[in-house]
């Protein structure tokens, strides 16, 4: 029998904390899509993001079993230092180093420069080095990733990118010549999942799950809303990362027309997301991009259609009648989808809502994305 191979992983947060959003749901699916095949040790923080309480029923500074294949190390705050985190990972037996992202020091930056000496290394470029991503924070960017190429921080480093678009920007920075292996995330296992024929609520209920913040289009979205020129409700689902630019949502609020309610209902637990969807009509995420998006595919697989930015993986949605991509600065053709959707008959609802569960099975079941994904470790 052949030896399972070893996957290091280093992620400034993970299970059982899920506020960091979109990585941290990308991980925990590759662990259950490919637990079969690969055994995986996971370094990260012992709190979750914008947290300083330690996760419950975990040891920090140590390895915990959480399952047959999966080690996970919790740094402590105190215990995270540069000498720390090179003793753990010049100690661990592993065949694949696999590090998220590109700007956390200590879980991006340094385990390249300290296994920079090892063959098998594989970024996860996370959509950080994509065109949106430099509206935060650019500055900060930019030196870091001119100091990188001087330097030769990523010379034997492979990358992971997502898609074909994102492979090209990594190598529009990075390096014509850098390899990028491509392999789409992996979805939410679905198949305990199915659909019942619902009512259109009344008035229109509308939700969004995503944190708060420039790069998801919160105050894009808040403003879009004006628009509405029926009843609609929409919910908003994620936690606040940036506090000013809260406030700059919370004054768009106070302007919405009096048929249009807006309620923020914090954070959800992952667990949470897709019963939570189920009781909504359409899914809007106005974003100025994503890599993968979870949210919109898991909002597809309970059959809620899906009104989103074009700046995603999940485009030409109108023609497979199960939502739109929009461009965000095109007020007008927003208006008009809104317009669309808020005197959707229920007939036409229930086909839209069906057509978006068969396609979210279809996507989650692909044996050919699976490949993909175990090939990034071969």
């Amino acid at each position: 029998m052949m030896q399972r191979k070893k996957i290091l992983i280093t992620i400034d947060w993970f299970l059982p904390g899920t506020k960091s959003g979109g990585p941290v749901r990308s991980y925990a699916n590759m662990l259950d899509h490919l637990g079969a095949y690969y055994d995986f040790y996971i370094v990260t923080r012992d709190t979750d993001f914008l947290s300083d309480e330690v996760y419950s029923n975990i040891e920090s500074n140590a390895w915990n079993s959480i399952n047959d294949h999966t080690q996970v190390y919790y740094f402590s705050k105190e215990a995270l230092t540069k000498s720390n985190l090179k003793v753990l990972l010049t100690s661990v037996e592993f065949d694949v180093a696999y590090i998220n992202g590109i700007y956390s020091w200590y879980f991006s930056i340094l385990p390249v420069i300290l296994l920079k000496k090892y063959p098998n290394v594989i970024v996860s470029a996370r959509g950080m080095l994509n065109p949106q991503a430099f509206s935060v924070k650019p500055l900060k960017k930019k030196v870091y990733l001119t100091i990188a190429k001087l330097f030769g921080v990523y010379k034997n480093a492979k990358f992971h990118a997502t898609n074909a678009d994102e492979a090209e920007h990594i190598k529009s920075i990075i390096g014509r010549k850098k390899e990028v292996k491509i392999a789409p995330n992996l979805p939410r296992k679905i198949e305990n999942i199915s659909i019942e024929k619902r009512a259109l609520n009344k008035p229109l209920k509308l939700v969004n799950v995503a944190r708060i913040s420039i790069e998801k289009g919160t105050l894009k979205m808040i403003e879009a809303l004006k628009t509405f020129k029926t009843e609609v409700v929409l919910d908003v689902f994620g936690p606040i990362y940036d506090n000013a630019y809260w406030e700059k949502c919370k004054v768009a609020i106070d302007q919405l027309p009096n048929h249009v309610t807006l309620n923020h209902k914090g954070f959800i637990e992952s667990e949470l997301v897709l019963d939570t969807i189920k009781g909504y009509d359409f899914f809007i995420l106005l974003s100025e991009g994503e890599n993968f998006g979870h949210s919109i595919l898991e909002a597809l697989s309970v059959g809620c259609p899906v009104v989103i930015s074009d700046k995603t993986p999940w485009r030409n949605l109108e023609s497979k009648g199960i939502g739109w991509d929009l461009n965000i600065n095109d007020s007008e053709k927003i208006s008009s989808t809104f317009a669309t959707i808020s005197k959707i008959n229920q007939e036409d609802y229930n086909k839209m809502a069906n057509r978006a569960f068969i396609f979210a099975k279809d996507f989650s079941e692909d044996q050919e994305l699976l490949n993909q994904n175990k090939n990034l470790f071969l």
